[in-house]
């Protein structure tokens, strides 16, 4: 048992959370003068650990996730889950979420896909929210921070989310709130056509270039501002703002996280700077779900295909949502040991 925990604490710390990578920095830095016990030259350090370490993994998870995409190209999909129903099929589409690495804006194309397609509009909503909020990415960088038990609750809670709310959704029979247009989009089967070994090589290497170069300035901000949190932010005004033990730090962090636009990969160091300053896990949590699910961007461009009684639900759903997780989270803090 002792082998197991070693090798399990050796992959967190080194291989997902390239610790040693912190310290080569911190090495390197110092070497060139720079003292990394300083605020500047803790900021410095924390910014080019964490940049290069997202960017490893994000390269690494985003060619294995799209790998195992190309198996599951829009038109197969649509016939897997055409053949379930009930909250069989809203767990299904959840699940097919979780191996499409997309912010929630490039998650609308395929969900419009999908309504079109004439798939029940409670199995496209669990997919449009599973899909930004839960991937192996978020498992993995998760693992890296917060420890295991942490990342596998994170997923567990997220997919609930998703079959909740798109089973919700289905229930109130709002398919007349679809816009006109998707309503009557004509619906085509089309057979992909098979691809080789190296075509599928191919794509995920196209999707990782494209990925990281449409997520990179994020990245940047979002490891810039976790940064000026980590080494500029004293740690008590933080305890007294998000503290788990502050009834207002949940819906506080949600409501700050809706306006703005980022994947899970924008928001893992801010995450990890909160988490350093004591921050409460769930206010940590409910602040990157509502980023990733709940952007305003991604809400412009559901109103294009929703309409807005619709749009409102949804909205309502995911948001309640949310913020009941990070008050179970808070609570329940002391069963994580991270």
């Amino acid at each position: 048992m002792a082998i197991v925990q070693n090798v399990w604490f050796f992959l967190q710390d080194q291989i997902l959370g390239m610790k040693w990578l912190n310290a080569l920095i911190g090495n390197l830095l110092t070497a060139l003068g720079l003292d990394i016990s300083s605020r500047i030259g803790g900021a410095v350090q924390f910014f080019l650990y964490d940049t290069i370490k997202i960017f490893v993994l994000l390269s690494v998870l985003i060619f294995v996730i799209s790998y195992i995409q190309s198996y599951f190209p829009p038109e197969r999909t649509k016939k897997i889950l055409g053949r379930f129903h009930g909250i069989g099929a809203n767990t299904l589409a959840a699940l097919l979420g979780t191996v499409t690495p997309f912010c929630s804006c490039s998650s609308i194309p395929l969900f419009i896909g999908f309504t079109g397609a004439g798939l029940p509009l409670g199995v496209t909503f669990s997919f449009l929210i599973s899909s930004p909020l839960v991937d192996l990415g978020s498992l993995v960088l998760l693992t890296s921070i917060f420890g295991g038990k942490v990342a596998i609750a994170y997923v567990i809670v997220g997919l609930v989310l998703a079959v909740l709310g798109g089973s919700l959704i289905e229930r109130l029979h709002l398919e007349n709130e679809v816009e006109e247009f998707i309503r009557k989009a004509g619906r085509i089967d089309l057979d992909s056509p098979e691809l080789s070994l190296s075509d599928r090589l191919e794509y995920a290497k196209d999707q990782v270039v494209a990925t990281v170069k449409k997520v990179a300035p994020y990245i940047f901000i979002g490891v810039g501002i976790g940064a000026l949190i980590h080494n500029f932010i004293p740690q008590s005004f933080v305890e007294t703002v998000l503290g788990g033990d502050k009834w207002y730090s949940v819906p506080l962090a949600t409501l700050v996280g809706v306006p703005m636009y980022a994947d899970i990969f924008g928001t893992i160091p801010v995450a990890e700077s909160l988490f350093a300053k004591c921050a409460g896990l769930g206010t940590i949590l409910s602040f990157m779900m509502a980023v990733t699910a709940l952007s305003l961007p991604s809400m412009i461009m559901l109103r294009k295909a929703v309409k807005p009684k619709l749009l409102a639900v949804f909205f309502s759903i995911v948001t309640v949502g949310i913020m009941l997780i990070g008050f179970l989270f808070n609570y329940f803090s002391f069963l994580f040991v991270v």
